[in-house]
């Protein structure tokens, strides 16, 4: 084989993006609360940026700096020394902090019948969240068995998850070379598990979790019982006077014991430990100016003014001070101003945004979901004069609060369709027309897909097909009308 080299030259384009602009995509991508955590994040790290509405630091505001004691400067080993100083102090250590621990003793507090203030605060703290896993081992601990059954349930413990379903069978982890309990030391357990709180945990299904609900419910559940227990796969299909003829009862009892096991949580491990939602806050409000129009702005009260210090300024003019100083200075000036300009620009791209939106869907503000018209992003990209890219990060994770609600701003964005009169509809129009025919359909006659389709077209929103309108419905999660159907 020869290898062989040549030179060769061509022409490209390439786009590549500064650090700058990619700083700027970036605050512009960003939530209200992610934009402050940044913000937070850049004022710990940059030293020469400041919130706008501290006082300037001045330069008699600047400790002058004390003389250098010889044991308090910094330990660092030169390789250009015999390091025998450095070595000295760092053995000084141990004696100094000896004798500083032998002068010093500890008095407990005197009460003197007033309250403690820092106590109080500690008592009225909230206790962190605990996991379910951490609840039913503490639950598990106080049970009373055999160890065997306890090492059986302390490894069913660690098989349940976070809804609080057994996710295997007993049989798989049954394991005579690798466990010394058996199968009847894990049914055992599961039973004493079962028992512990919340009612329902344990369960290998949805059957089971509610028959370990309504053994543990105060009230007299056993119709309940017999119910799901006998009859679970005719009430799954909705069957209720088949159930109601085998059990010789009327369909009238059989519908108010479903409404009383409506209550019972289908998921109860979520009850502990369930994670706190993330609070939503409106990044654009959108309110009536009262003369038919809307007023437009941003959410700013919490937003802090950034500046860079005054004084760094000043010291990176000053030719007196050390060059490698002023060159630090100068990069972290010129990224405290790259940041705030991002900033600024995120706030005029998203505001342009939002007026060119509120003006595209005005009949909305004023009437509701069911005027929202179809809109792609490359409209509103043509009339604000950005990339559609620029947009899609400028909706992305914001919402608006507006007289129709708080809404996801990207909500607005979508396709549609035309009505009879040849009027663009969105989608999400035709979708809350659809929930809307649902709602007032007759329950005990629900309307089929083709009748919903029929019913779309009589209100006007065009010619739909049928599998468009299952796929709606899926969407909404409305169930098929077999059942909807209630007796």
């Amino acid at each position: 084989m020869k290898l062989s080299f040549n030179n060769q030259m061509r022409m490209e384009q390439r786009m590549k993006l500064a650090p700058r602009m990619i700083q700027s995509m970036e605050v512009l991508q960003l939530p209200l609360l992610a934009l402050q955590e940044k913000i937070e994040a850049e004022l710990n790290s940059n030293p020469v940026l400041e919130l706008a509405d501290e006082p300037p630091t001045s330069p008699e505001d600047v400790p002058t700096k004390p003389e250098e004691n010889p044991d308090d400067r910094e330990l660092v080993v030169r390789e250009d020394s015999d390091r025998v100083e450095d070595f000295q102090r760092l053995e000084n250590v141990a004696d100094e902090f000896e004798d500083y621990f032998e002068g010093y003793s500890y008095r407990a507090a005197r009460n003197d019948g007033e309250p403690d203030k820092k106590m109080e605060a500690m008592q009225n703290t909230a206790a962190g969240e605990i996991s379910l896993h951490d609840s039913l081992r503490e639950q598990w601990r106080l049970v009373e068995t055999s160890d065997l059954v306890k090492a059986a349930g302390d490894l069913i413990i660690d098989y349940i998850d976070e809804k609080g379903y057994l996710s295997v069978r007993l049989e798989q982890l049954h394991n005579k070379d690798k466990y010394p309990f058996g199968l009847d030391e894990l049914n055992t357990a599961l039973r004493l598990i079962q028992k512990l709180e919340p009612a329902g945990v344990g369960a290998r299904d949805l059957r089971e979790c509610l028959l370990l609900q309504m053994e543990q419910f105060p009230e007299d559940m056993s119709f309940e019982m017999e119910l799901v227990g006998r009859h679970w796969n005719d009430l799954l299909e909705n069957h209720l006077p088949q159930i109601a003829k085998k059990m010789n009862t009327t369909v009238e009892r059989i519908a108010k014991a479903i409404e009383r096991m409506s209550k019972f949580d289908s998921s109860p491990g979520l009850v502990v430990g369930r994670s706190e939602n993330h609070p939503i806050t409106a990044d654009v409000i959108i309110e009536p100016d009262g003369q038919g129009g809307y007023q437009v702005y941003l959410a700013e009260t919490r937003m802090p003014s950034l500046r860079v210090n005054q004084f760094y300024r000043k010291m990176v003019k000053d030719r007196g001070v050390d060059e490698n100083t002023r060159q630090f200075l100068q990069k972290n000036i010129l990224s405290a101003q790259w940041f705030m300009d991002a900033i600024e620009q995120r706030k005029q791209t998203l505001l342009r945004v939002a007026r060119a939106v509120v003006d595209y869907q005005k009949e909305f503000f004023d009437k509701g979901k069911l005027f929202l018209k179809p809109l792609p992003m490359a409209t509103i990209a043509a009339q604000v004069g950005v990339h559609i890219a620029t947009i899609s990060r400028a909706v992305s994770g914001k919402y608006v609060q507006s007289p129709q609600g708080i809404l996801p701003l990207r909500s607005f964005f979508s396709g549609g369709t035309e009505d009879d009169q040849g009027r663009e509809m969105s989608y999400d129009a035709v979708k809350a027309k659809l929930e809307e025919i649902v709602a007032a359909e007759d329950k005990a006659n629900p309307l089929s897909d083709d009748d919903l389709r029929k019913k779309l077209t009589e209100a006007g929103m065009g010619h739909i097909a049928r599998r468009t309108v299952a796929k709606y419905r899926s969407i909404l999660n409305i169930p098929t009308a077999r059942f909807r159907k209630k007796y």
